[in-house]
């Protein structure tokens, strides 16, 4: 049995089994990620949430899955249908993908890729695409309204965001995900972590992951009270279904980003407790919380009003903090701390 895993074939199977198994775990947390996020919604508005099918409401998301699923596809005579369809398979597939190089511990990733950021980087940047097709194809103003603001959006946010994880490029000297996590690793626990060198960031970064993905406040391109819900208004069933499930994914993935670059991705918070997938999976947990609450308390802001944050204040932020890094370790400033190798303190 050995010889044969080492064979081709062998290894092909290893590596299918290795993707259905992160699009299991992906998609069986997808189901939690909508039970959680409107259990967090009813609990600030003092109402009950899903609480009907099955145990505390938890099949509820199987419930409306399977609502979609059978429900018929419905496509305006006008539109594009070839365009129309793969609009959200694009949006859908582009945020699986990315989880590829995504590691839970120091051996659970299905490609320990070099440059795994690049790649994060460059497949959650074509995700525009898939909203923008869903937006055109549509042939209605609203969608096209929706994918462009979407388009605008996350083209703005993507630069500061870039520009943020440059930073951390530069303090740990590598863009392998494995690499930054061991960097972070250290004598002191949660506070030999990126947080505390980085901290200005990591708030500029969770803010522009809110744009990012078209959260609350700035979900813009999907706005009901100016956009009759945007660039998804003429979709129903599976296609509504996979838009949906492209945007909590990338929600998820941008959690993950948020643990791995400055929380110490599976690294235990208190020296001489185990490292392990799980404290990864706590991480991306309490960071999916602060993204349900940022929706459940905020207003909308306007669409001005976002494009000027973006291009007046986190621009120019991101920018000088990436060349103030480049200094700290470049002249080993505030004893090292912007300056790490993997396994150094």
């Amino acid at each position: 049995m050995t010889e044969f895993f080492a064979t081709p074939l062998g290894i092909g199977l290893i590596i299918v089994a290795q993707c259905l198994a992160m699009l299991g775990f992906v998609m069986i947390s997808l189901l939690f990620l909508v039970y959680g996020d409107r259990k967090i919604w009813a609990a600030v508005q003092m109402r009950r949430g899903p609480n009907v099918v099955g145990v505390f409401g938890l099949l509820q998301s199987v419930a409306d899955a399977l609502k979609y699923v059978v429900k018929e596809v419905v496509i305006p005579a006008g539109a594009d249908k070839t365009v129309f369809i793969l609009a959200p398979l694009t949006s859908f597939v582009l945020a699986v993908i990315a989880w590829a190089v995504i590691p839970f511990n120091e051996t659970w990733v299905i490609s320990n890729l070099n440059v795994a950021i690049l790649y994060v980087f460059a497949v959650s940047s074509l995700e525009v695409y898939g909203v923008i097709m869903g937006g055109w194809a549509s042939n209605s103003k609203y969608p096209f309204l929706g994918s462009l603001r979407s388009a605008a959006q996350m083209i703005s946010y993507e630069v500061s965001i870039g520009l943020i994880i440059v930073g951390v490029i530069l303090s740990s000297g590598s863009m392998n995900f494995g690499d930054i996590v061991r960097a972070q690793d250290g004598a002191y626990g949660f506070f030999n972590w990126y947080w505390l060198p980085h901290l200005p960031m990591v708030v500029l970064f969770f803010i522009s992951a809110l744009a990012e993905t078209n959260r609350p406040p700035f979900d813009l391109p999907e706005a009901e009270s100016e956009l009759v819900a945007g660039y998804q208004v003429e979709y129903s069933a599976t296609p509504f279904l996979l838009f949906m499930a492209g945007e909590y994914i990338a929600i998820f993935l941008m959690c993950a980003l948020i643990t791995l670059l400055f929380f110490g991705g599976w690294l235990s918070p208190i020296p001489g407790l185990p490292d392990g997938a799980l404290w990864m999976l706590l991480k991306m947990g309490c960071f999916f919380f602060l993204f349900a609450m940022v929706k459940a308390i905020t207003p909308r802001y306007r669409y001005d009003q976002l494009m000027r944050i973006g291009w007046k204040v986190f621009l120019p932020l991101s920018l000088a903090w990436v060349v103030f890094v480049a200094f700290a370790a470049r002249f080993d400033w505030f004893w090292g701390a912007y300056v790490r190798v993997a396994g150094g303190g």
